[in-house]
C-alpha cells in the first residue's frame, strides 16, 4: 500500500506523502501544449486519452504520492443539463438558475453519457500508472460539494460575495434544499462510479464553505457532505474520502468530527499548530502551503514548508497546498518544494 493510502488509513509513515491541488495544469509546458492542441478545457476533460495524459504529466516530473484525475467540479451541473462553457480569461460560465422554478430544468437524461468519459479516463490513468512503473502513485477521484456547486449554478460562474446563492438559501430554504438534495444524489452516484472505474481515494471540494456562517455551514456544507459520504460508504466502506472545507475556520473541528470523512484538507489560513492539537488526533490532515508562497519560491518557501512539516509531521499527514497551484508558478519552485518534502525527517 502506498504511503498516501497508509496515511489516509491513519498511519504515520516514514516518508511524507504529497500531492498538490491543481498539479496538472497551466504551469506545466506539456499541459499548455496539449491544451492548445485540444482547443479548450472541456474538450480535454471529456477526452479520456487527453485527461489521462494530463493527469499523469506531473507524476512523471515529480513522482507525487497521488495523482488526481483531470476534470472539473462543474461536470455535475453540465451532466444535469445546465449549459457550461469555459471562457478564456474569465473561467466557467453557466446559464444561471435565477428562480427555484428553473431547478426543474435539471434532469438525468444525459447524465451517464456526459460523465462516462471521466470514468474512462480513470481506467486509462490506472493502466498508464501501471505500465509506466508508477504503481506507488495512488489515484484520486473528486467532486465538488453541493454548496459550492450550487453557488456556481445560481451565480452563473464565480462570485466574490455569493449574493444570489445566499439570498435564495435565506429567503427560500425549502427550494434551495431541493437543489442541494439533487446534488447530493448526483454527486454520490458520480463518486461511486469513479471508485468502480479505479479511483483509490476521493476528495470532496467545498471551495466556498468559508462564505457560510456557522449555522449555514452546518446546514449546507457539513450535512450534505455527510450524506454523500454515508451513501458512498454503504457500497465502498474502505475507500478513503478527504473533505476540503476551504475557509471553514473553527468549523473545521466539527467538520472533522461529524462529516464522516477519513481526512481533512486544510486551507492556508488554518494555523498548523492548532490543527495538530484540534484536528490531527481525530483524523489525518492534509495541507496547507499558501500557493503564493510556492509562486515566490526561495527562502520564504523553505521556511513555510519546513514549519508545516514540523507542526504536522508528527502524526498522519499529507503535504499539499492550501488551494491550487498558481498558473505562473515556475517549475523550479515545485522542484524545490518536492526536494524539501522528500528530505524532511518527520
Amino acid at each position: 500500500m502506498s504511503n498516501f493510502l497508509q496515511t489516509l488509513a491513519g498511519q504515520k509513515t516514514d516518508s511524507i506523502p504529497f500531492w498538490f491541488m491543481r498539479q496538472a495544469g497551466r504551469y506545466l509546458p506539456e499541459y499548455r501544449a496539449l491544451r492548445e492542441k485540444a482547443g479548450g478545457f472541456l474538450a480535454m476533460a471529456y477526452n479520456p486519452d487527453m485527461a489521462a495524459e494530463i493527469t499523469i504529466q506531473p507524476i512523471r516530473r515529480f513522482q507525487m504520492s497521488a495523482a488526481i484525475i483531470f476534470s472539473d467540479i462543474l461536470v455535475i451541473p453540465h451532466a444535469l443539463g445546465q449549459h457550461l462553457e469555459f471562457v478564456a480569461g474569465e473561467g466557467p460560465k453557466l446559464d444561471p438558475l435565477t428562480t427555484p422554478e428553473e431547478f426543474k430544468k435539471l434532469n438525468y437524461k444525459n447524465f451517464e453519457t456526459t460523465l462516462t468519459p471521466v470514468y474512462e479516463a480513470i481506467k486509462k490513468t490506472r493502466n498508464m500508472l501501471k505500465s509506466e512503473g508508477l504503481t506507488e502513485t495512488a489515484l484520486i477521484g473528486f467532486a465538488g460539494a453541493p454548496w459550492t456547486v450550487a453557488s456556481y449554478m445560481i451565480e452563473g460562474g464565480s462570485s466574490r460575495d455569493f449574493l444570489k446563492t445566499k439570498l435564495m438559501a435565506y429567503q427560500n430554504p425549502e427550494a434551495f434544499a431541493q437543489l442541494i438534495d439533487i446534488l447530493i444524489e448526483a454527486t454520490a452516484a458520480y463518486l461511486i462510479k469513479q471508485i468502480n472505474a479505479g479511483a483509490q481515494a476521493l476528495q470532496i471540494f467545498d471551495s466556498w464553505a468559508g462564505a457560510l456562517d456557522s449555522h449555514q455551514f452546518h446546514q449546507w456544507s457539513l450535512q450534505p457532505i455527510r450524506e454523500i459520504v454515508k451513501i458512498i460508504k454503504q457500497s465502498h466502506p474502505h475507500t478513503p474520502i478527504i473533505g476540503f472545507p476551504r475557509g471553514a475556520g473553527q468549523n473545521a473541528h466539527i467538520f472533522a468530527q461529524e462529516a464522516g470523512i477519513d481526512a481533512i484538507g486544510l486551507d492556508s489560513a488554518t494555523d498548523t499548530k492548532w490543527a495538530a492539537r484540534a484536528l490531527q488526533p481525530l483524523i489525518p490532515v492534509q495541507g496547507n502551503l499558501d500557493p503564493v508562497c510556492l509562486l515566490a519560491g526561495g527562502d520564504s518557501l523553505k521556511r513555510a514548508a519546513e514549519k508545516i512539516i514540523l507542526d504536522l509531521g508528527q502524526g498522519p499527514f499529507i503535504f499539499n497546498l492550501g488551494h491550487g497551484i498558481h498558473k505562473d508558478t515556475p517549475i523550479e519552485h515545485v522542484e524545490q518544494l518536492v526536494k524539501i518534502i522528500r528530505e524532511a525527517k518527520p
